[in-house]
């Protein structure tokens, strides 16, 4: 009984959700995903020119969620199409207080449970008043053309195409190495 209740309740608050980018009614941008530099899990600055002509998924991740166990597919993905799309991490502690940890708290987990060898960047708000100006820039259509979706849940999903451009947002439940997903960035 709990899991199907667990199952309509991820339906219906959209778990399963993917938006696309329309193939027309684009809007003019104002940001490009080249213009941040935000500071890695371990306090560097990574500025997102390196990321030209790559394709990424950037992802909000907690340790202590329902959907954490999709590190262990994330970093599958890294380490078999990590020459086709750059995955990164952006912990947030928005949902359900599930991210309380440090950096340093949030580093260490990653490592010693999931191996995980993929960018991971400093704890992040991805939505409310303090939101990151790169997830400003993923849910404000007058910013990147097209998307409004905000992440619901954590492990929400925005994939970029080597163009700098939103293609697409995959909700919490959509598995990183579903073939869903995997259809869209191979």
């Amino acid at each position: 009984m709990l899991i199907s209740i667990f199952v309509y309740t991820s339906l219906a608050c959209g778990f399963k959700k993917v938006a696309s980018r329309p193939e027309s009614g684009m809007q003019e941008t104002t940001a490009s995903i080249y213009d941040f530099k935000m500071p890695s899990i371990t306090g560097e600055e990574i500025d997102f020119k390196q990321y030209k002509g790559q394709k990424l998924l950037i992802v909000n991740t907690a340790s202590e969620c329902g959907f954490t166990p999709q590190y262990e597919d994330l970093q599958k993905l890294h380490e078999l199409h990590g020459d086709k799309i750059v995955i990164l991490g952006f912990p947030a502690n928005n949902f359900g207080e599930q991210e309380p940890g440090s950096n340093i708290e949030i580093a260490n987990f990653c490592k010693e449970n999931y191996a995980v060898t993929f960018q991971m960047f400093s704890k992040v708000s991805v939505e409310g008043p303090d939101k990151a100006p790169l997830y400003q820039w993923l849910t404000d259509k007058s910013k990147n053309g097209w998307n409004e979706e905000t992440p619901n849940w954590n492990f929400c999903k925005y994939y970029i195409n080597e163009q700098g451009e939103l293609m697409k947002f995959y909700a919490s439940a959509i598995n990183p190495m579903g073939e869903e997903l995997l259809k869209d960035i191979l």
